[in-house]
């Protein structure tokens, strides 16, 4: 039995990169891969035609910052849930994703091979999942949830919970790395400046030693796979970037000498707008801690203008959401945060294209092109003209594609 063929016709296509969009383009589809593109009829007896009508056709979308299992939108409560009870939350996180035109998500804190076989195995109804695995933090880091008033050292459970390593000493990032490897990571995320939601460390606090963060990245390297970091401030993040991390996740106090040299470098940064915004709006309501609420309002006040500066220094900018608890359904306000400092075009480059490149699978999707695995969407209008068109929970879009199967077909 031959592949499926699915055949896309009358599209306006977006391929990923280009501002330039070709009209009355058929796109045609052979099992999972994009098989040919074409601005005249393509004639194929087997294929199921779709007529998209003139609406706009491109790749699906790609959250490269997300935290299947984070229940919880405090963190400390992430591990007094069961984890049955966070696999559901998982479930109900990725089939809102997938629903919204997210066709591939990265998680960088918690995620696991579990949920690669549930979607596999079609338990949940996701997009394609790629994971960090269990962060690593150092003692005191933004990954370490003890709070300033908990005594003596963690227990051994507690450096291999089901969401961090807490390791001191390049030997022992070395092995936790390793095991993260083993386990099937897709990258290692390190915890390398303080964050929002941990209790004991100030936002401008950089962590880890050069010579722990270069046993990661070494390690990571030697699997051909790459190190992703937590980083607010510039220095911690320039830091990392010239210690070989690819991905510096946030950035939000990124200035303009470090994104100039982050941006030489060559790193990609992944800001997260929306996580913050919500944070400020109803962390209080949800539960948030004072402190957590301050570092939430400082962080807010310098986001649009980081985003300015790294766009104005060329910094590659990957897309990512950081929602956790029930704020996951604001996934798509991204799409209008990020239109307060940047042109739509970037931002639909950002979700697609250059998130595929920072995860080290642009040869594989983010492009509309023949040979590229078929992830697609249809918008319902002109995102380059109105990026509020992915800002609406999927509403806006007739069709999801992933690998070739079609997910949904309102057409």
């Amino acid at each position: 039995m031959g592949s499926s063929l699915i055949l896309l016709t009358n599209a306006r296509v977006f391929d990923g990169e280009s501002a330039d969009c070709a009209e009355h383009m058929s796109v045609l589809v052979e099992g999972d891969r994009i098989k040919e593109i074409s601005e005249t009829a393509i004639h194929c007896a087997h294929a199921q035609v779709i007529d998209v009508g003139g609406r706009t056709l491109m790749p699906g979308l790609i959250d490269a910052h997300v935290h299947v299992y984070g229940s919880e939108v405090d963190d400390r409560l992430f591990e007094t849930r069961s984890m049955a009870y966070n696999a559901l939350y998982a479930r109900q996180m990725l089939e809102h994703a997938l629903q919204c035109g997210f066709t591939t998500v990265r998680d960088v804190g918690g995620g696991d091979l579990t949920i690669v076989s549930a979607i596999a195995k079609g338990l949940i109804e996701g997009p394609r999942f790629l994971y960090a695995g269990r962060m690593l933090s150092m003692t005191g880091g933004h990954a370490d949830p003890r709070p300033a008033h908990h005594l003596g050292e963690m227990c051994s459970c507690g450096f291999l919970s089901d969401f961090y390593h807490v390791v001191d000493g390049a030997d022992a990032c070395r092995k936790a790395a390793r095991e993260e490897l083993r386990r099937g990571a897709h990258c290692v995320k390190l915890t390398a400046s303080g964050g929002v939601m941990s209790p004991t460390d100030p936002i401008w606090m950089e962590q880890f030693t050069q010579e722990e963060i270069s046993a990661i990245v070494e390690e990571c390297a030697r699997r051909r796979k790459y190190a992703a970091a937590h980083c607010y401030g510039g220095p911690a993040a320039l830091r990392c970037a010239e210690l070989g991390v690819r991905t510096l996740e946030h950035g939000t106090l990124i200035d303009r000498v470090s994104a100039q040299r982050i941006s030489e470098i060559g790193a990609f940064v992944t800001p997260t707008l929306s996580i913050i915004n919500a944070l400020v709006e109803s962390g209080a309501a949800l539960g948030l801690t004072p402190v957590s609420q301050a570092k939430a309002r400082e962080v807010y006040a310098h986001g649009l203008s980081a985003l300015s500066e790294m766009k104005a220094a060329g910094v590659r900018m990957a897309f990512g959401t950081d929602l956790v608890g029930p704020l996951h359904k604001q996934q798509t306000r991204e799409f209008s945060l990020r239109r307060e400092a940047l042109q739509p075009i970037d931002i639909l480059r950002s979700a697609t294209s250059v998130s595929a490149d920072a995860i080290m699978l642009g040869d594989q999707i983010g492009k509309v092109a023949p040979g590229m695995v078929a992830d697609l969407v249809v918008v319902d209008g002109d995102p380059l003209e109105n990026i509020e068109l992915l800002a609406d929970d999927g509403r806006k879009l007739p069709v999801i594609m992933t690998a070739g199967r079609l997910r949904k077909n309102g057409l």
